[in-house]
Parts: C-alpha cells; sequence; structure tokens
C-alpha cells in the first residue's frame, strides 16, 4: 500500500460526478510514408500485448468507494489490468476535420474513470484528414500533474523517426535514480525520523508562511500594491456550477512569434500567455454582455519539480495575478499584467523552496473546501480561471515511425471555475487547449479564435513593421490563389 500524498489525496477528495479530476494529453501523428493500411489495427495490437505494466499505470484505490477515498487515500498494484478495457480503438469518418476530433475529445474527457481499477485510459483514434491519427490518454490528477504527465508521454517517444518494436506508454519505466533519504528507509524508526524532520520543518518555516499569507491578506486593502490576492476576483460567467459535460478547443503559435513580442514588450512569455487570454475573455465577455468591471484573476500552477525527476504524483505551486479585463487599452492591460505577475513572482521567490508545499496546500484549502463543501460556483471564487503553461519537448518525436505533430493539453474544470486554458510548447510550436463546461460556457470555441486576433493586434501595436509584412504576404497569398 502507497500512501498519497496531501495534495494528490485533495484531487480525489473532491472528484464528482459533474466535475471528473482526471487530466489528459492530446497528440496527433502522421502516419509513416509507405506504412500499410493496417498500420493503426497492427498498432494496437502490439500494443495490447505488452502485458507488463509499469508505475503509476498500475496503480488501483487501495479503497475505491466514496468514503475509503477520503479516510484511507492509497494505492495498490493492480496484478490483473484489463488493457481491453483501458486500451480503445476508434475512428472519426474520414475524412475526420480536427473540428470532429475536437468533438470526439469532448465526448470521452467528458466520462468518468473507472474507479475500481488503474485510473487511466488510452484512446487510438484513426480517420484524422490528410493521414494522420490522434493518441488521447487520460489519468486522474491524483496521479500527475502537468509537468509529470508530460514527462510520462514523452518517455515513450523517440527522436529516432526509423525505431519501431516501441514500447506502449504503460510499459516504459523511469529511469532509474540515486535514492533519496525519502525513498531509502521504509523502516519504523525510519518513519518516525521522517515525521519528526518534517514537523521541525513546519516549525522553522511557519513564521514565513504565516508571513507570506499576511502579505496576501495585506494586499486586499492595497490594490495598488500589485501583488493579486485570493478572493478578489469578481463573480463572473466563467465562476457558477457545472456540470459534467466538456467542451475542448485548440489552437497554436509558433514559439519565436511570442518570444520576439515578450523580448519587445520587456516581459516573459507567460506575461504574452496571460495577455492573449485576458484579451480574448474581455471580448467573449463583452459579447455575452458579462464583462465585470473589476478584472478577472488567473491562478496559474507554478512546477516544483526538479528538472530531471520523474516521479509522478503532484509537486507544483500556485501564483494569483490579474488578466486586466477590465482596462480597454491593451498596451495598459500589457502591463498591468506585467506588474501583477512580477509581483506574484517575487511573493512566491521569497519562500524557501522547501516550504513552498506547505505554502500550497495553505493558498489552495479555501479552493478546495469549496468544492468539498458544495459551496464551489455558489460564492465569491479563489480566483476566475485557471490558467498553465507546461514545457514541453523542444525537438520533434516519433512513435514507431509516426511523427508527432502536434501535442495539446486537455484539463480539468470545477464548480466555480468553468474554463481552463492550459499550453504545452512542443517542437517550435506552443499549443492552447481550452477546456470549458459545455452548458456553462455558450461558443466557447470562440476564445481559441479571439486568442489568434488578440495576437496579431499586439503584434500590430508593439511590432508594425512585422505585421505589416505579414498582412502583405497574406495579401500575396489570397492574390495568387485567385
Amino acid at each position: 500500500m502507497k500512501r498519497l500524498a496531501t495534495l494528490d489525496a485533495s484531487w480525489l477528495a473532491v472528484d464528482s460526478e459533474d466535475t471528473p479530476m482526471h487530466v489528459g494529453t492530446m497528440q496527433i501523428f502522421s502516419v509513416p510514408e509507405g506504412a500499410p493500411d493496417t498500420f493503426l489495427r497492427d498498432l494496437v495490437e502490439r500494443m495490447k500485448t505488452q502485458r507488463e505494466v509499469a508505475k503509476p499505470w498500475c496503480y488501483k484505490l487501495y479503497r475505491p468507494g466514496a468514503l475509503g477515498r477520503l479516510l484511507t487515500p492509497a494505492w495498490k498494484i493492480d496484478q490483473d489490468i484489463d488493457l481491453d478495457y483501458h486500451v480503445r480503438h476508434s475512428a472519426l469518418p474520414k475524412p475526420g476535420s480536427e473540428r470532429e476530433l475536437g468533438v470526439l475529445i469532448s465526448r470521452l474527457h467528458s466520462n468518468h474513470l473507472d474507479f475500481s481499477r488503474p485510473l487511466w485510459e488510452c484512446h487510438i483514434i484513426e480517420g484524422l484528414e490528410n493521414n494522420r491519427f490522434a493518441l488521447y490518454t487520460k489519468m486522474h490528477h491524483s496521479l500527475i500533474d502537468g509537468i509529470s504527465g508530460v514527462r510520462l508521454m514523452q518517455r515513450v517517444l523517440s527522436t529516432d523517426p526509423e525505431e519501431t518494436h516501441m514500447l506502449p506508454p504503460w510499459a516504459v519505466r523511469p529511469e532509474q535514480r540515486r535514492a533519496s533519504k525519502d525513498d531509502s528507509d521504509a523502516s519504523f524508526s525510519g518513519a518516525v525520523s521522517q515525521a519528526l524532520d518534517a514537523l521541525k520543518l513546519q516549525a522553522d518555516m511557519a513564521p514565513r508562511l504565516w508571513g507570506a499569507m499576511s502579505r496576501l491578506v495585506s494586499s486586499m486593502r492595497h490594490p495598488e500594491d500589485s501583488l493579486t490576492a485570493p478572493f478578489t476576483g469578481p463573480v463572473s460567467l466563467l465562476n457558477h456550477r457545472v456540470t459534467g459535460q466538456r467542451r475542448f478547443a485548440t489552437q497554436h503559435y509558433q514559439l519565436d512569434r511570442l518570444r520576439k513580442l515578450a523580448k519587445v514588450a520587456q516581459g516573459s512569455m507567460n506575461d504574452i500567455v496571460l495577455y492573449l487570454c485576458g484579451t480574448a475573455l474581455r471580448r467573449f465577455l463583452i459579447e455575452q454582455g458579462e464583462l465585470p468591471d473589476t478584472a478577472l484573476t488567473s491562478g496559474i500552477p507554478v512546477s516544483i519539480r526538479p528538472a530531471d525527476d520523474q516521479n509522478t504524483g503532484n509537486q507544483i505551486s500556485f501564483m494569483i495575478a490579474s488578466l486586466a479585463t477590465d482596462e480597454p487599452d491593451p498596451l495598459t492591460r500589457l502591463q498591468h499584467i506585467k506588474s501583477s505577475t512580477r509581483k506574484a513572482k517575487e511573493h512566491l521567490q521569497k519562500l524557501p523552496k522547501a516550504a513552498l508545499t506547505q505554502y500550497t496546500m495553505m493558498l489552495m484549502s479555501p479552493y478546495i473546501l469549496q468544492l468539498m463543501t458544495g459551496m464551489g460556483g455558489r460564492m465569491r471564487p479563489v480566483f476566475n480561471v485557471t490558467i498553465s503553461n507546461v514545457p514541453g519537448p523542444s525537438k520533434a518525436l516519433y512513435y514507431e515511425g509516426a511523427k508527432l505533430e502536434a501535442m495539446y493539453p486537455v484539463s480539468l474544470i470545477a464548480h466555480g471555475g468553468a474554463l481552463n486554458i492550459t499550453c504545452l510548447s512542443y517542437d517550435g510550436s506552443l499549443n492552447f487547449g481550452f477546456t470549458g463546461c459545455r452548458d456553462t460556457l455558450p461558443s466557447m470555441q470562440k476564445l481559441a479564435v479571439y486568442t489568434g486576433e488578440a495576437l496579431d493586434e499586439l503584434e500590430a501595436l508593439l511590432m508594425p513593421e512585422v505585421a505589416s509584412n505579414s498582412d502583405r504576404s497574406e495579401k500575396a497569398k489570397t492574390r495568387a490563389k485567385g
């Protein structure tokens, strides 16, 4: 039996019929040139013959009932996994468009995982236009966070397009690492020693933790300070109750384009991402007649996972920043976002790394309590929308000779937060995944389009010559087609 860490267990505790707490990845591959018509069928059959299942794919709940998940959250090894259940082969009607793929992913992501089995599913989807197929994998958030999920899926891929006979994702084991103190002593005396060390750490860090929380409380009374506190965002269209059905939309941009903008704006890539999302949300809410007078706020997960760490579970902290949606001028909006994220980073960086997990639990406890008590979506939200930016593979990758063309995150939403925007970088592009509640956010797909128009607008303001050249190029292409 392996007990769950507190943050991991919290995702099990708040899982409900309307708020399934799984996260996913959608990968789009191109079928190798000269591959037989049976390439995908053969691929699925080979994948299912690999019966050895590595951690965390082999974990199932020790007690899967609601009370067991709450009181004794722990994993045990499933010795007899039914791969015919977990691995599924689907098809779009040819030639399937990316819109039709998005509709299917929305439906698959709405379905709950079976708590009596290991908490994952893998769907191979054929029929995508231009001789492509998709791999959609979902896993419960109690097992992985964004970074560990990307690393988990990346381990199976290769930089060699000629490599074949590759293992499926669930059969690839993490690279061995040197045992840490936490891993090395499983004896009773070792457990007591670790518990005493943890108590000492909490006692040492308590003054700094309470100082950090006091600073957040103080910022509520002093908004001019630019440090965005919890519960300072308005109740908006995004912050009501949600139902179990999801919508999923995608967008992608070249990383170089965003990096150039960040450099000219004297900000970070994250500032540009927040600007695009905030600007798209402002337009979306204006069209719905629902734009609040005060600025929406974003909860931003921050990874505290070491670069070489291949463990699963959640190792994240959180920042809260303003999206400046109340500001009509684009450049002033960008400046407000930059100031807010700078203050949030400074606030987080003042804490020692050893205290970040405790700080995260203190910061997120109101959010978790809202969900556990049924108050989520019935009171002011801790923040309005989750926006995260996950670094992914920088080089082109392959599976059985099939090139990975794009990689999109599919995330979770909860009561009081009907929208999640997660970005994932891959091979020179930044891929946006918009996950929303089908019933709470009508026409959510417009947000993906609006981020593109926000990018064009910001480019025209900050880099008018680049935008002008791009516009001339598009006009030339149009004339050539005509």
